[in-house]
């Protein structure tokens, strides 16, 4: 475990407390920050610390980063409803197991990046808690989970659920150093999952308490405070009856205990306890120097409250107490402290920061109270000790190293996704099943002008228009439709073959021999000329249109624009568009083989695949660019199918030899999983390949080139090779959840390192259709030489 401190050092005075996080956090802080953080907890005005400090820690962070990359997710105890802020978007009904399982559709769908959970027993529902782990178990996105308690001796219960938090949890947040040592010893957890953040503290000013005195009637006085929900177990009674003592040497002290009876108290036994504590008063004759302040302090309260103490106490009666949030606040305050040696407080107030006495011991608290008090520089000395040590932890210190945490958990993330939901059916599907054709998205994406470029989920999003590329596909695949079709179906799929070459006539700029790639859904253009890769794309269209179309009106559309279009291929610089232009050109030449203008212009445009390959390839980098980027094998599968059509077996060699390579760098370990370079990043020779985004048209790409090297060679594993990329869109992935919506016949738009992308874009769906198509195909052709070889042998 290395130490790296989240703020500077040198604005810190003392010996600064030290945030860990683990050895690759530098790495993760330079990733982008998370766009959208749901923190799952208590929210104040709910009377709880965990509000206080779920609220605190909100602030700080929308004060750093913004308020628009947060909200709240609340629990409301039974029979509470409580006036939220606008931060809270949804709340949680702490025994409805029922409002768990919402909540976490509501954070799969709402576009969140990471959810940061506040863990304390009491809080959610169900035996020890449990209900909040149908939420968890349900999350697709990173969690980071803060653990407000942590048992050494937990019972049963405690310890199924906390064991079933951390393992669910990306990493995992504790105050102190004892709390990690519990994490590891008690708990199994891996000490790199562990940051330890202690608890926040408002940036208060080193100041003299008679400021605030006034505000209390207590000028002239020596102010004992104790503040935070009562209860029992807070000991203040013995502070009480160590008043007559303290009171005897020193008669001007009042003690101030600050703060409403915990709700669950209240709920059960009333004020019971806090009338108990003015009874004792009144028999030991201190009535008059106790102040009972009954109410739940603001922040800007809190601040007066602490300010004007000159001592405060903690004296709680149990030493299990990993975190006190009054005793961080007190230190940060520079307040001279009496605790009794609770967990926390023996950590905390080491080094002289504080002074330790034995719990419910009156007697002990009344001496360490009296030396303070008679002895200023001592005093004052343990108050600069405390203010010094905590600079670290104020609250922006804290969102800061937060933020380090939610970083450090979406990178983990990406290295090593999890898998999200199990779908049976789709992943353990058998490889040589395919799923059956399913057009409806297809024809939901297409309008009177083509197919439009975006979804919302399996909704068009027309604000988003049309692009050349996708029509281009569209046409692409109608044309395979029409090819596997039915005559009542072909009609159908003949109509939209149409309307995308429509598309690509109203692409086409005349005057340049170029296409415009991007519409507006008023169907106004956006730019003046589209990239060369668009162009391609276009080219491979219409190409596919000659080569494979019944339809003499279609190719004859086709041809004239295939015709002016090829051209300005010749001039590009783009290998992609190279290589869509050699999928156009060649599927041309399978019905036209005789153009020797066409064959010029394929045998030029193969040559130049060819001689980047052999300049760019080396003995560990088999491929055409110092980079793999997106459509990958489009490059071997163009180079593959102009050797072979043009009979160079060099290229037909080398697009094989760069194909093998490529399907090596996307296989996940020794596994059958295929994981297409990423689009976050890509891969640069020597450097890590991007895991993610993963994009379908990759899958697509990879399957056809595949399949090509399986026609070239006979070779059943290219057949193997390309079912298994197939499988990716099916559920075979990092993780295991389809890309492919058998309901709408649309395919999600990509993985995540943590969840699937919901929309159902053209490009995604079209890289599916396509693939599906092809692999079809490809199983009919397997069927009929197998029938082939069975006659042969009879």
């Amino acid at each position: 475990m290395s130490l790296h401190e989240i703020v500077d050092p040198d604005k810190l005075a003392g010996s600064p407390v030290l945030v860990r996080v683990a050895a690759d956090a530098s790495q993760a802080s330079r990733l982008p920050l998370p766009t959208r953080i749901a923190f799952v907890g208590n929210y104040l005005p709910r009377e709880c610390g965990i509000a206080t400090f779920t609220t605190d820690l909100c602030t700080a962070l929308a004060a750093e980063y913004g308020p628009e990359r947060l909200f709240a997710i609340p629990v409301n105890d039974p029979d509470s409803r409580y006036d939220y802020p606008e931060q809270v978007r949804l709340e949680l009904t702490q025994e409805d197991l029922s409002s768990y399982e919402r909540a976490a559709d509501f954070l799969n769908f709402n576009g969140n990046d990471l959810v940061c959970m506040q863990h304390e027993y009491g809080i959610y529902g169900g035996i020890a808690g449990s209900y909040i782990l149908t939420l968890l178990r349900k999350l697709k996105m990173p969690l980071v989970t803060t653990l407000h308690t942590v048992l050494r001796e937990p019972d049963a219960h405690q310890l199924a659920v906390l064991e079933e938090i951390t393992r669910l949890s990306d990493r995992l947040v504790v105050m102190s150093e004892l709390a990690a040592e519990l994490l590891r010893d008690v708990y199994a957890v891996p000490d790199g999952k562990i940051d330890i953040i202690p608890h926040g503290v408002p940036d208060m000013p080193f100041m003299d308490p008679n400021y605030f005195k006034d505000r209390f009637g207590t000028e002239g006085k020596s102010v004992l405070l104790t503040f935070g929900l009562l209860s029992p177990n807070k000991g203040i009674e013995n502070v009480i009856r160590a008043l007559p003592t303290i009171l005897a040497a020193h008669p001007n002290v009042v003690y101030i205990v600050s703060g409403v009876t915990h709700p669950h108290i209240r709920r059960h036994e009333g004020e019971r306890y806090r009338e108990g504590l003015r009874a004792l008063a009144g028999q030991l004759g201190v009535s008059s120097q106790l102040i009972l302040n009954n109410r739940f302090v603001s922040a800007e309260e809190l601040v007066e409250h602490v300010g004007a103490a000159d001592i405060y106490i903690t004296p709680y009666r149990q030493e299990a107490q990993i975190v006190s949030g009054t005793l961080a606040i007190a230190l940060g305050a520079g307040k001279a402290i009496v605790s009794t040696p609770y967990w926390h407080a023996k950590e905390l107030l080491a080094n002289g920061r504080g002074r330790i006495v034995p719990f419910d011991d009156p007697a002990s608290i009344a001496t360490a109270v009296i030396g303070l008090l008679e002895h200023d520089a001592e005093r004052h000395a343990m108050r600069k000790r405390a203010y010094l040590h905590s600079r670290q932890t104020t609250w922006p210190n804290t969102a800061r190293a937060y933020m380090a945490s939610f970083q450090r958990a979406r990178f983990e993330r990406s290295l090593q996704p999890r898998p999200t939901q199990h779908h049976e059916g789709m992943t353990d599907a058998p490889k040589s099943q395919l799923p059956a054709l399913n057009t409806s998205h297809l024809l939901n994406m297409t309008d009177d002008t083509g197919i439009l470029q975006h979804a919302i989920f399996s909704l068009p999003n027309i604000r988003e228009g049309y692009t050349t590329d996708d029509n281009a596909r569209a046409l692409i695949v109608s044309n395979l439709l029409n090819e596997a079709a039915t005559y009542e179906s072909g009609t159908q799929y003949s109509k939209l073959a149409h309307r995308y070459l429509a598309f690509l006539w109203l692409a086409f700029r005349s005057d340049i021999g170029r296409f415009r790639n991007f519409l507006g859904y008023d169907r106004r253009w956006l730019e003046d000329v589209g990239s060369e890769d668009c162009h391609g794309r276009a080219l491979w269209a219409l190409g596919a249109v000659l080569g494979h179309s019944q339809d003499a009106g279609l190719r004859g559309a086709a041809g004239r624009l295939f015709e002016v279009a090829v051209p300005s291929a010749l001039t590009f610089t783009s290998p992609r568009a190279w290589a869509f232009s050699l999928l156009g050109m060649q599927a041309y030449l399978d019905w036209f083989p005789g153009d020797r203008a066409i064959q010029a212009a394929r045998n030029l445009l193969a040559n130049r695949l060819l001689n980047i390959y052999e300049r760019s390839r080396t003995e560990t980098w088999h491929w055409f660019e110092k980079s793999l980027a997106y459509s990958n094998a489009r490059l071997s599968q163009a180079l593959m199918l102009a050797g072979w059509r043009g009979e160079n077996q060099k290229m037909v060699a080398m697009g094989i030899e760069s194909l093998e390579w490529l399907v090596a760098a996307q296989r996940r370990g020794g596994e059958e999983i295929f994981v297409p370079i990423g689009s976050n990043g890509f891969y640069a020779e020597g450097k890590e390949k991007a895991r993610f985004d993963q994009q379908p048209v990759e899958a697509c790409a990879t399957v056809a080139a595949c399949l090509q090297a399986y026609r070239l060679t006979n070779q059943k594993r290219w057949l193997e090779e390309a079912q298994r990329v197939f499988h990716w869109f099916l559920g075979k992935n990092d993780l295991r959840v389809p890309l492919y919506d058998d309901t709408t016949g649309g395919c999600r738009d990509g993985l995540h390192p943590d969840r699937v992308n919901e929309n159902q874009g053209a490009e995604s769906t079209l890289s599916f259709l396509m693939a599906l198509l092809e692999m079809q195909e490809a199983k009919t052709l397997n069927a009929d030489e197998l029938l082939q070889e069975m006659s042969a042998s009879l």
